[in-house]
């Protein structure tokens, strides 16, 4: 029987305790990685308002923030993949951590949105070194029946730290209704909060010891000269340059899907609501403190639908392969991105409009985490996956930006709320056909499905 035969009982059948450490130790890394994404999602508006000089577009500005920040997540995957590959995943992925959260929490001190930018682009070069480190970490310590179960539940762990960011917006979100503090200070509260656990969580991971799989492969490539992290050897060689490329091609339109649209959801609900609110002749600081509550709330939806996305899609990758889950997941995305950004009207829309969108965006990266290790071989297995994962995010850092221009030439002459909101709208469901290169990357791209986890070939004797 093939040792990677995904089928064989739960993935967790197994594992010893110190397997579970690791799963549990990577799990937490990626998981208050993505609280802190999600704070700064659910912030930016908030943060824009208080630091923007007046006259400044808060969206448009958001949107340049956002760039800045998933450019300094492509720049960190870069580093630290390949720093990951050469001087072990445990200790690099700690670096990452303890970089994120300080900088999270760096970013509530900010006086400008010069020094923001500043904080939020070094806060993405610790975020984008987790994804890869945390895969790699765990592919190369589990047994290879539990890999794809594992790196699928590591996935939709995720949505665990989504979902708190929302019940922290939506604390902050009452306070600021109760008049405990000012709609200026929300933001600022919810960096601080978002530094802290993951501050704490780097402790724990200094007991993470490096895979011995990847001990003895470094061994080895000391004594042949085995390249490790290294870029050239990535794109250089035939073998491995496909897969780089066309898992980037994969990457990048899930990446602008979910950056460049999906995440600017709270730019089309707080309107929506706040217009709703006004008709009730609701006080302004109730408005604000309800806008908030209600962004909160439209952000646990999305990621409680995620969460089961992500389970679904690494159940549908066991089952039927990894290409045909991506094929499905790539239609199911586009279809409920254009229905979120064209539908959504009102509260009872964040109940079923946000949980359908976020389970087929996020659905992808589950699939991400449990293919992209399968491209690579041990010395190149941090390096190849952050390269697919966050290169790409170097073009994905144009999505907010086309997206805030997009909506702006689309609003030229508005003069009403309805109009504006009409036109983000819009620039939302144009921009949703990036999932289709998603589809096309796919055709250029192994299944893995039931086979080991690939290795160089050995060298001839002599």
């Amino acid at each position: 029987m093939n040792s990677a035969n995904d089928s064989s009982g739960p993935w967790w059948r197994d594992l010893t305790p110190y397997h579970w450490f690791v799963f549990m130790m990577a799990s937490l890394a990626w998981m208050f990685d993505c609280l802190d994404q999600q704070l700064f999602i659910l912030a930016r508006s908030a943060a824009m308002k208080t630091l923007l000089p007046p006259g400044w577009d808060p969206n448009e500005y958001g949107g340049y923030a956002t760039a800045i920040f998933v450019a300094g997540w492509a720049t960190g995957g870069l580093i630290f993949g390949s720093v990951g590959d050469r001087i072990g995943r445990a200790k690099t992925l700690t670096m990452t951590v303890l970089m994120y959260s300080v900088f999270t929490g760096l970013s509530a001190l900010s006086t400008g949105w010069i020094d923001f930018a500043v904080y939020r682009f070094i806060t993405g070069l610790g975020v984008g070194g987790v994804f890869g480190l945390a895969v790699a970490l765990i592919a190369d310590s589990l047994p290879d029946r539990s890999r794809a179960g594992a790196l699928g539940s590591l996935q939709a762990l995720s949505a665990v730290g989504n979902v708190t960011a929302g019940l922290i917006s939506m604390g902050v979100g009452h306070l600021v209704s109760q008049k405990t503090i000012s709609p200026d200070w929300s933001w600022k509260l919810m960096f601080l909060i978002g530094s802290v656990p993951a501050f704490l969580c780097v402790f724990i991971q200094l007991k993470l010891k490096e895979p011995e799989k990847w001990v003895k492969a470094r061994e080895e490539g000391r004594r042949t000269g085995a390249a490790f992290g290294s870029y050239t050897s990535l794109l250089g060689e035939a073998r491995w340059r496909k897969p780089a490329l066309g898992g980037m091609l994969l990457c990048v339109a899930a990446v602008i899907g979910l950056w460049g649209i999906g995440f600017f959801a709270p730019e089309l609900v707080g309107p929506v609501i706040e217009r709703s609110l006004r008709e009730q002749n609701l006080p302004p600081e109730q408005i604000a403190g309800a806008r908030g509550y209600w962004i909160g709330i439209n952000s646990i939806c999305q990621n409680i639908g995620a969460f089961f996305g992500m389970l679904l899609m690494t159940k549908l990758a066991q089952g039927i392969g990894r290409k045909p889950a991506f094929a499905i997941a790539f239609v199911a995305a586009l279809i409920a991105t254009v229905s979120f950004f064209q539908f959504f009207n009102g509260t009872s829309d964040v109940f079923w409009l946000s949980p359908l969108m976020g389970a087929c965006q996020l659905a992808l990266f589950a699939g991400f985490a449990i293919y992209l290790p399968e491209l690579f071989p041990t010395r190149l297995r941090s390096t190849g996956t952050s390269f697919c994962y966050n290169v790409g995010r170097f073009l994905a850092a144009s999505g907010p930006f086309t997206l805030g221009k997009l909506q702006a030439a689309l609003k030229a002459g508005a003069t009403t709320p309805e109009a504006k909101i009409e036109a983000f709208r819009n620039a939302a469901t144009y921009m949703s056909a990036i999932f289709l290169v998603g589809l096309i990357a796919l055709l250029f791209l192994p299944e893995t499905k039931g086979r080991p986890l690939p290795e160089d070939e050995p060298a001839p004797k002599p």
